[in-house]
């Protein structure tokens, strides 16, 4: 941008903290030059924030200490002063019952971290699942110049000479296991092997799906998501964003400048071509919500529908994982195969458009990011059900499981709790075959509580033993993006408050017709009623605190799980703080 149009020192953010001569402000400057600042050091310098999820639990984040500093280095090279601002990790592996149950916690203290401090702008470092849709919620509320550090994912995994993805050959290795087919020595080098660096999982999970989501976004420096945790070019990226967010500062490029209705398409149409995780829908359709883009699960579906998965990246791809994505050319080569259906004038972190940032991207490896003439798969990575007993929605990833199951009708065995679930499919002499649809319910956003990855219903071991390795599964769950399988999630409203998988029974018939978008319980209506009047809801999880707040707050699976005072349409926003 022309320096004359750029925002001068006096308009800063931070001079409101710092450049009065009044009491107050001579306490905030007193308390800076304490920390063993001098006034050259941040009056009439852009003050950045640096929100970082960093912590000894979080092993997706172990690089960040490092990380941290370039990112402080990039800022100081650029005349910005740079302060570091510990956040909750919300790592994915420890956090309980599910880390799904704090990101709106996150984005919470994101969004009053930037609104309470002197800061003119952001730099936001996460990665791990639920830390990059909590942070940029958070982010695009608070309104202040931001740019997103995404963590990058780790390593390929590796035990007796073949490669380990993240989470998929967890799943696949468990069930052999169970099976009677993997030794516990076998079993305790997968655990070694699985998870050899810093960084998120290196299949197309969670983590990489929305890291990959926010650079769609055009949040992040174009690009920035492919970059492996502990490749040296990650360590530039993070030097390269602090000196960026100062840029961005000055110019004044605000999140509402780039998450409009056209990057959040932009954003969609890359998501279902990268095989994205079923999480991608509840986490896009919050940070949309929250840019004030109306974003829904028929928008979803209809872009499902004509977009096809180019990426082959594990789960839904079938031979690599995210280091050959990188290596094949990253985000901005997929993006260039999709050209011709995105909209290439919408604005970007670096200050240029999408089309200027991928018009020199090249696809190194076409059988990793396919040709539109080659897909994986002819469509994209979600499709949308409805029926009765889905009425506002339920997700299933097509690519991810046996096409047999793509049409499929059979006896319901439902299970009220994942505890009476994992106790029946561990007993060999269970009464199922592979027709039953194994139904979970009381696990969506309150019932769980906070939604929690169960989706991926365990094969019971009785089927296990016969060969079987896939089966029709439905929950109000979600599951993790390294999954795979028949897996129907998010059916919504969720039974714990009375939707209509609470009235389906041991038997009852369903029928899933996933080319026409259904899923119904084949029982007469009458039938229904009956049921609907004898159900009585459950008692509730939690009488006080955050669980408190959560359970009446937050919205169903269809509408992204966000809480809704904190959605942009609840209220008016509070605006920047009085100093007195």
């Amino acid at each position: 941008m022309d320096d004359k149009t750029r925002k001068s020192a006096v308009k800063l953010r931070s001079a409101r903290w710092f450049a009065p001569d009044d009491l107050r402000s001579f306490g905030h400057r007193s308390r800076l030059m304490q920390l063993g600042y001098s006034d050259e050091d941040f009056l009439g310098r852009p003050v950045v924030g640096i929100l970082n999820t960093w912590s000894d639990l979080n092993s997706c984040h172990s690089h960040f200490p490092e990380r941290v500093e370039a990112v402080k280095r990039g800022v100081l090279q650029a005349g910005g002063l740079p302060v570091e601002l510990p956040t909750l990790s919300v790592d994915e592996s420890f956090t309980k019952p599910t880390s799904m149950l704090y990101r709106n916690m996150l984005a919470m203290e994101t969004e009053e971290m930037i609104r309470s401090h002197p800061l003119d702008g952001v730099v936001l470092m996460g990665g791990c699942d639920k830390t990059t849709p909590g942070l940029v919620m958070g982010g695009i509320t608070a309104g202040v110049p931001m740019i997103y550090l995404p963590a990058g994912p780790m390593l390929r995994g590796n035990y007796a000479g073949q490669a380990l993805g993240s989470g998929s050959d967890a799943w696949k290795y468990w069930d052999e296991r169970r099976a009677g087919n993997v030794t516990d020595e076998q079993w305790r080098g997968v655990q070694g092997g699985i998870a050899r660096s810093a960084g998120v999982c290196m299949t197309m999970g969670t983590a990489s799906t929305m890291t990959a989501i926010t650079d769609a976004l055009g949040l992040t420096l174009p690009g920035a998501s492919s970059i492996p945790a502990v490749d040296s070019a990650h360590s530039r990226m993070s030097a390269d964003c602090g000196r960026r967010i100062v840029d961005m500062i000055w110019d004044e490029l605000t999140p509402n400048l780039i998450v409009t209705a056209a990057s959040v398409r932009n954003a969609a149409i890359v998501a279902m071509a990268t095989g994205c995780s079923t999480n991608a829908v509840v986490h896009l359709i919050a940070m949309a919500r929250r840019a004030g883009v109306a974003l829904t699960l028929a928008d979803l579906d209809a872009l499902g529908r004509e977009t096809p998965l180019l990426t082959n990246v594990r789960p839904s791809g079938k031979d690599y994982l995210m280091e050959d994505f990188y290596f094949a050319g990253g985000l901005l080569a997929l993006e260039k195969q999709l050209v011709d259906r995105l909209e290439t004038s919408a604005i970007t972190a670096n200050g240029k458009t999408l089309g200027e940032n991928i018009e020199t991207a090249v696809v190194y490896n076409d059988d990793v990011i396919r040709p539109l003439s080659n897909p994986v798969y002819h469509q994209g990575s979600l499709a949308v059900l409805h029926g009765n007993l889905c009425p506002d929605g339920a997700i299933i990833k097509p690519a991810a499981c046996d096409p047999k199951y793509h049409v499929h009708e059979g006896p319901a065995l439902v299970f009220d709790s994942y505890p009476e679930m994992k106790k029946a499919i561990e007993d060999e002499n269970l009464a199922v075959t592979p027709d039953h649809v194994l139904v979970l319910r009381n696990a969506g956003p309150q019932g769980g509580p906070g939604m929690p990855e169960w989706g991926m219903l365990p094969i019971p071991r009785a089927l296990l033993k016969q060969g079987h390795r896939d089966m029709l599964r439905i929950s109000d769950a979600r599951m993790s993006g390294t999954s795979y399988g028949a897996c129907v999630l998010h059916v919504a409203p969720e039974s714990f408050i009375g939707g209509p998988l609470a009235l389906l029974k041991d038997g009852d018939i369903v029928r899933l017709d996933l080319p026409n978008r259904l899923l119904d319980m084949l029982v007469a209506e009458d039938e229904l009623v009956r049921r609907r009047d004898a159900w009585r809801p459950p008692p509730p999880h939690f009488e006080r605190g955050w669980g408190w707040i959560y359970s009446k707050h937050v919205t169903q699976a269809d509408k992204g799980c966000d809480f809704d005072f904190l959605e942009r349409d609840f209220g008016r926003a509070a605006g920047e703080p009085n100093i007195f």
